[in-house]
């Protein structure tokens, strides 16, 4: 249960709207996946992060060479960074489903069930959309016009009677994308582009490395002195279908059969060698539901299904992943490419409702048994940094061919992970008194520990099966126009994600994972191969911790709706959340200050405090999150013709390292470290990153009268709609950049902070390129004395610049014939061609720090669709 979305479009059954491009199959909802059906998300497309489209939500198109892989949480983790969280107030706690992350934004997964499609006469649509960039604006830092791009997405659905009591409903749909992608890149100086080692065996791996970057120098010059704005090509084809069959059988009894595939293959931009993986994902599901009336009080459905979704990301260029600081931009992939991944899902599930008197009774249960195969690197290609190191900057490293570090690991990590992960319910809705509801439910959870039918891995955490969650509700109509008081409780239980104890894969005897500080570039092993290595010699090792548990929270939310003026509704309301036990990575065995043993990057092994080991990373259940939110919406239906909502929310969320959606495996077990071994909360705990203090959300809908004339008849029906969304950045944390002696405590982990000045910078926006420097300047910090082990910086001090966006659409449907309708609609996502600034080189050794160079949004673009309704 790795690939999660927060919530997006079901992927079989469910119809292809215009703006509802077909999804990429490698995400789904997070946690609550157990319960729902395989999600797809997507790249590029009519649908934003929350599964709903742009328009309506109030997302500007997010910046496509912004890169991150969708696997294991990324999509929920680039979201909550890029936009932060949402305060959601959950009137009901329903016992089926799990509501982990819900007070976030995260939408709880729909039952396993497969609903029933609507039995009718032949109906449908066929859909068209078309994106095209001579319609698009340029991005803030694009250089020259804008670059050909195209996307093509068209489909259809179908619903048809067949023979008695049979309906049949089937969609699919094409998204295709061609074209350029635009972004920014940090690339040598015309007078950095030769090597300046004289050794033989060294100067072609420099040149290798430095004839990663494109030919083009630096033309953005005015923001930093190494950005390169340029251009790379990319291709994306997404192809879904679905097919689905309700049969009637008598009065009490229907079965429904459903199918569901998606496909997508991307064939990744470049603009630095080997930077994206290209792309292979498939996702099948399918469900066969069983829905019974026993009587008119009491019904069930229940169901089997399977889920099926395959991940295939390879590297496009022989490199492993090259850094430097953030000097330059990095070489290569992220270092968990390739991932050859197959993850299957058996899932079962029966629910009853029984209506008694003033009682809703519901109860019934679920299980899922997964299947977890693959093929997963981390490191595998060799993770290779140039740092400020040697007296010398880390591009002079580079070019010198001295690395201050490789982590190189070997050998096989294919792996069959098994599991169960089941729950049952019971609840009851009670209409107490006439003006009173009250609601009560428990679930209960549980999660088996996984074998590996390889034989290579005997992991020793145990079984989780004490995982009760209660919830309680209330909702009480007060007196005359008062309106509603509504609050409810719950505890709800996350996951242990397969990626997180799939690392177990990583360690000895069948892989190896070397850390090698100072390198021989041209001979980092010593000539040996894995077999001639001692599988019982030093290297790292990925601990999962015995008592690693399934995360939960406490949600809690009070609300008062009332009917302020006709048709008027307001919402004042607080929802809150406590969560518990959320998975981090602690790096233990670190270099420490040795007597007598010289403090540099050559002797981190030899300072370790168990010489048989280099890197220990121990994952555990080691933070904690707290989330406390204000809102207030405010629902006008009919206002002088126009229909507008509007909802502001005040919201703090604080963690000790991780939130709930770090799964402590490749980059994000290095999210947050603490800066010492020691200390780990005191150094980490600070706001999340997905905190935002104040967000204002705004929505009307506005349609042109009617005239009796046939100007008016063409001028009237016209729907014009548009969004605004208002937030403030989310945080970002200033870091030394590099572990060698006067940057870093030469530990051997990364995460060190710089010491603090100048207090008056705490807690600034660092919003615009033209302003980023002055109000972050280098001087404000000084990078820790030799000896010393932590700077005095915190963590998430700083913020990135405002989201400011509007949307807006323009629709008509015209009538052709019958109940035959033509629709057209034209998009505008990020009208006002507003930037949204990404976070400044954050790195203090970096000679670009305090530069922004980047933005996590695109630029202004039009959207026009057709759809025809018969």
């Amino acid at each position: 249960m790795t690939l999660l979305l927060v919530s997006l479009l079901a992927l079989a059954g469910s119809a292809q709207t215009p703006s509802a491009a077909p999804p990429t199959p490698e995400a789904k909802p997070a946690r609550t996946e157990a319960g729902g059906d395989s999600a797809p998300a997507q790249q590029r497309t009519s649908l934003n992060l929350l599964g709903q489209t742009d328009t309506n939500r109030g997302e500007s198109r997010r910046n496509e060479n912004v890169q991150f892989n969708l696997v294991d949480n990324n999509a929920v983790k680039e979201m909550n960074i890029r936009l932060g969280a949402t305060a959601t107030i959950v009137g009901e706690f329903q016992a089926d489903r799990r509501y982990f992350g819900a007070e976030l934004g995260a939408r709880p997964a729909a039952p396993v069930h497969a609903a029933a499609s609507p039995a009718a006469s032949v109906h449908g649509s066929l859909f068209l959309n078309h994106n095209n960039s001579i319609f698009s604006a340029r991005s803030f830092f694009q250089v020259g016009d804008v670059r050909p791009a195209r996307e093509n997405n068209y489909g259809f659905t179908v619903n048809t009677s067949l023979w008695k009591g049979a309906s049949l409903s089937m969609n699919g749909s094409q998204n295709k994308q061609r074209g350029v992608v635009n972004g920014n890149v940090l690339v040598p100086l015309l007078s950095e582009r030769t090597p300046l080692t004289s050794d033989p065996q060294l100067r072609p791996i420099v040149e290798n490395y430095l004839a990663a970057y494109p030919a083009e120098l630096p033309n953005r010059t005015d923001i930093a002195d190494r950005a390169l704005n340029t251009n790379s090509p990319q291709q994306i084809d997404t192809d879904a279908a679905g097919i689905q069959l309700d049969q009637r059988m008598g009065t009490r009894d229907r079965i429904t059969l459903r199918y569901g595939f998606t496909a997508q293959s991307v064939d990744a931009f470049q603009f630095v060698a080997g930077q994206n993986p290209d792309t292979d994902t498939k996702s099948h599901t399918a469900r066969i539901t069983w829905n019974r009336a026993w009587s008119a009080m009491t019904t069930m459905d229940a169901s089997v299904g399977f889920d099926r979704l395959g991940s295939l990301l390879q590297p496009a260029a022989p490199y492993g992943s090259i850094s430097s600081s953030n000097a330059l931009s990095s070489i290569g992939p992220s270092p968990i490419i390739p991932i050859d991944r197959a993850q299957n899902r058996y899932r079962g599930a029966v629910s009853v409702a029984h209506l008694r008197g003033r009682h809703r009774l519901s109860f019934g249960g679920g299980w899922t048994r997964l299947q977890y195969n693959g093929e997963e690197t981390d490191g595998h290609r060799g993770i290779l940094s140039f740092r400020n190191d040697f007296g010398r900057d880390a591009i002079t490293n580079l070019r010198m061919g001295t690395p201050s570090q490789l982590i190189q690991a070997l050998g096989t990590t294919y792996r069959g992970f098994r599991n169960w992960d089941s729950a049952i319910f019971a609840g009851d809705r009670w209409q107490a008194t006439s003006s009173l509801t009250l609601q009560f439910s428990l679930r209960y959870e549980a999660w088996t520990r996984p074998h590996d039918v390889t034989g290579r891995s005997n992991l020793q955490l145990d079984s989780d099966l004490n995982n009760f969650a209660p919830s309680f509700g209330f909702a009480q109509r007060m007196p005359g126009k008062w309106g509603v008081l509504r609050g409810a409780y719950g505890l709800h239980y996350g996951e242990i994600f397969p990626v997180t104890y799939g690392q177990d894969r990583l360690n000895a005897p069948n892989s190896l994972r070397i850390v090698i500080n100072q390198p021989n570039l041209a001979d980092p092993l010593g000539g040996r191969r894995f077999e001639e290595l001692d599988p019982n010699g030093p290297s790292s090792l990925v601990e999962i911790s015995r008592d690693l548990a399934t995360p939960y929270s406490h949600q809690y939310n009070f609300s008062w709706e009332a009917e302020v003026a006709p048709q008027w509704k307001l919402q004042l309301g607080y929802a809150g959340s406590r969560s518990n036990k959320l998975i981090m990575t602690w790096f233990l065995n670190r270099g420490q200050v040795v007597e007598g043993i010289p403090l540099i990057s050559a002797t981190i092994n030899e300072r370790r405090a168990n010489p048989n080991r280099y890197e220990h990373l121990y994952v555990l259940n080691g933070s904690r999150g707290y989330y406390d939110a204000g809102r207030a919406s405010l629902v006008a239906p009919r206002w002088r013709g126009v229909n507008f909502s509007v909802s502001y929310w005040f919201s703090k969320a604080i963690d000790l390292g991780t939130d709930y959606a770090n799964t402590a495996s490749g980059p994000d077990a290095r999210v947050a470290v603490s800066q010492t071994e020691s200390d780990v909360y005191k150094d980490t705990k600070a706001l999340s990153n997905f905190d935002q203090p104040h967000a204002f959300l705004g929505q009307f809908h506005y349609e042109t009268p009617r005239g009796r004339d046939s100007v008016g008849r063409w001028l009237g029906g016209w729907e014009l709609s548009g969004v605004v969304l208002a937030k403030p950045g989310t945080p970002f944390t200033v870091e030394s950049g590099s572990d060698a002696p006067g940057f870093g405590n030469v530990d051997g982990a990364r995460g060190d902070r710089p010491n603090l000045l100048d207090t008056a910078v705490l807690g600034r926006t660092i919003g615009h390129p033209d302003t980023a420097q002055s109000l972050l300047p280098r001087s404000a910090f000084a990078f820790i004395r030799p000896g010393e082990m932590a700077g005095s910086l915190g963590r998430n001090t700083f913020r990135k610049g405002r989201i400011a966006n509007v949307n807006a659409a323009l629709a008509r449907t015209f009538v052709v014939s019958g109940d035959n309708k033509l629709t057209f609609r034209a998009e505008s996502i990020n009208f006002f061609n507003t930037a949204q600034f990404a976070d400044p080189t954050k790195e203090l050794a970096s000679p670009s720090f305090g530069q922004i160079n980047n933005t996590l949004n695109d630029g202004r673009t039009f959207r026009f669709g057709l759809r025809f309704e018969f």
